[in-house]
């Protein structure tokens, strides 16, 4: 089984919150912010992951 321990554990960490902090200053809505954080939450990596792909990106085909 994978695990993240040590420097990996911190790194993913880090970048966890990363992704949590731009989430919840985005002005995206209510209910967006919160499946986001909840998949960053519940699946770390693959949250993250997801995230740093289909995330940021929407917010700029707006303008």
């Amino acid at each position: 089984m994978f695990e993240l321990t040590g420097l990996s554990g911190l790194l993913i960490l880090a970048l966890d919150l990363w992704a949590i902090i731009s989430i919840i200053g985005s002005a995206r809505s209510t209910g967006s912010k919160v499946m986001w954080t909840l998949l960053v939450m519940l699946l770390p990596v693959l949250g993250f992951l997801i995230w740093l792909v289909a995330g940021p990106r929407s917010r700029h085909q707006a303008g």
